[in-house]
């Protein structure tokens, strides 16, 4: 089947981190003989940020941020099978939808795709005339990326036929353990963006830690914290390249996970560092968030925290033995049980189920 794939970027994780999902995720829908065509805007400087190049198994278009070029790649869908449009583009996501959906043929399955749906929810809620409120009934399904029972629920009652969570999980082609590097060398790293639904939090995690064990030492990496008053012991490094990721989760002692606010409170919303951290072998800290069991066991393959005096206690009774224990439990349970080929099972049975109901409709 034919799959024309409407999303921010395959090809740039630059202020874009639905990247890494993407790619898992789509790669292995290719091995299982989807054809897939990703089409992404050339906004945010995201094409002169590369990472990697266009993939074999899936194709990319990249088109200008402009009306005309939006409306000449969403004419493309009339030829695909299943047609898919991912929250925050970026670009003119309204008028994308509202042509994704108006070039559909009518026996293709029609999908909303949320990587982000705690803010697309409040979106929705806040307005009755909202474009995707308004197609909701116009959509086979909406698959997200995380929020289990509570986003079902919320957007159903919004109308959408069906809503299922597709969560993030490891691809070990991209995220794997490597030798330890010197440049990330710490007993605490944390790789994030700094972001407003996730500062304040960064703060209490991870930098109040930092002043309170002035012995320890911490590294922050991600964009945005050049400005950001933080103690001596904590190493900024800026923007780290997704080819050193694996180097950088698995050096420090231990690495932590912050999750957005919205994230956090809704739960059931593993972040893609989560798995990648696992999938490097990595000793990972956690902040708290309903639903964790259901990815790792806490205390054995991952470490959690509800406050930034748990972080403190955590590290400063952690050994670099028991660190490795948990970061090696980890491994093995996210390649057992959570991998983009596990996820794509179940996304193919979805596709072919839901296929089949749309051709019947349409005839």
């Amino acid at each position: 089947m034919k799959i024309a794939f409407y999303g921010s970027s395959i090809v740039s994780a630059y202020w874009n981190g639905a990247a890494t999902y993407y790619r898992g995720l789509l790669r292995a829908l290719a091995q299982k003989g989807y054809d897939i065509i990703f089409y992404e805007p050339d906004v945010y400087d995201r094409q002169k940020n590369r990472d990697i190049d266009p993939p074999e198994w899936c194709g990319v278009v990249v088109y200008d941020g402009t009306v005309e070029a939006l409306k000449t790649v969403t004419a493309e869908a009339a030829r695909a099978d299943i047609v898919v449009k991912a929250s925050g583009v970026g670009f003119e996501d309204d008028l994308l939808l509202q042509e994704v959906l108006r070039n559909a043929p009518p026996r293709a399955l029609k999908i909303f795709w949320d990587v982000d749906a705690p803010a697309t929810l409040a979106e929705l809620r806040g307005d009755p005339d909202h474009v995707l409120r308004k197609a909701l009934g116009e959509l086979d399904l909406v698959l997200t990326y995380g929020g289990g029972d509570p986003v079902v629920d919320a957007y159903r009652s919004l109308g959408a036929a069906n809503c299922v969570p597709v969560y993030n999980a490891l691809d070990p082609v991209t995220h794997h353990p490597v030798p330890h590097d010197a440049r990330f060398s710490a007993d605490l790293g944390f790789l994030g963006n700094r972001l407003p639904d996730r500062e304040a939090r960064v703060e209490h995690f991870f930098l109040e830690p930092a002043a309170r064990l002035p012995r320890q030492t911490f590294l922050l990496g991600g964009s945005g914290w050049g400005d950001k008053s933080m103690s001596e012991n904590v190493n900024f490094i800026g923007h780290v390249s997704t080819r050193d990721h694996n180097a950088f989760n698995v050096t420090p002692k231990a690495v932590l996970n912050i999750s957005r606010a919205s994230m956090a409170e809704n739960g059931f919303s593993p972040a893609t560092r989560v798995f990648e951290a696992a999938g490097a072998g990595a000793c990972l800290i956690t902040d708290y968030w309903e639903g964790i069991e259901l990815f790792l066991k806490p205390e054995e393959e991952v470490l959690v925290a509800r406050d930034g005096q748990d972080v403190a206690d955590i590290l400063a009774g952690l050994d670099r033995e028991r660190a490795k224990a948990i970061g090696e439990r980890a491994l093995t349970r996210v390649l057992s049980e959570h991998t983009y080929v596990h996820r794509a099972e179940a996304v193919d049975l979805l596709f072919r189920s839901h296929a089949g109901a749309a051709r019947e409709a349409a005839e």
